[in-house]
């Protein structure tokens, strides 16, 4: 974590293409299945490859592609997962052939929750205290984790003045 605070990181993000759902079917396709099936290679000749492709600007048809090997090579190995991570598998009522039922079941029956009655629900005349406000927003902050001493100081980035010199 340290050497991770030592640089100075540029977030990039821009607005979502689509909605929850749809993000996450595209990353579906890289954390649950392979590059490229067998069943869509076609042939191996001379050293070019043939597959399978759909066309989704031409409704989806089916096409054939011919690359070099190594082309074909590089863009296989974009798909590959870096070192370290792992392919997901999801059991229970997210396991592939249960979902489409389990799944809906679970989110009408999380919509009749009734709210837990152990925690009592914040009175509308006291509101949250003003240290615990945002500064920028003015909306209210939950403490998400509480670190001691020593985790904060492995967690905390290097003194600016230092770096800067």
């Amino acid at each position: 974590m340290r050497t991770l605070f030592r640089h100075h990181w540029h977030v990039y993000s821009k607005r979502p293409f689509g909605d929850a759902e749809q993000a996450v079917r595209y990353l579906g396709h890289y954390t649950h299945r392979v590059a490229i099936s067998n069943h869509r290679l076609v042939s191996l000749v001379d050293d070019q490859v043939t597959f399978r492709w759909r066309d989704s600007a031409h409704k989806n048809h089916q096409k054939l592609m011919t690359l070099s090997l190594d082309e074909f090579l590089r863009r296989f190995l974009l798909h590959l997962l870096p070192k370290g991570f792992v392919r997901i598998r999801h059991f229970g009522f997210l396991a592939n052939r249960r979902r489409a039922t389990l799944l809906p079941l679970c989110f009408q029956l999380l919509g009749a929750v009734q709210p837990s009655q152990t925690e009592p629900e914040p009175s509308p005349v006291q509101g949250p205290s003003p240290l615990w406000l945002c500064p920028k927003c003015g909306g209210p902050m939950v403490v998400v984790e509480r670190l001691t001493a020593a985790q904060f100081q492995l967690r905390s980035p290097l003194f600016r003045a230092g770096a800067a010199s």
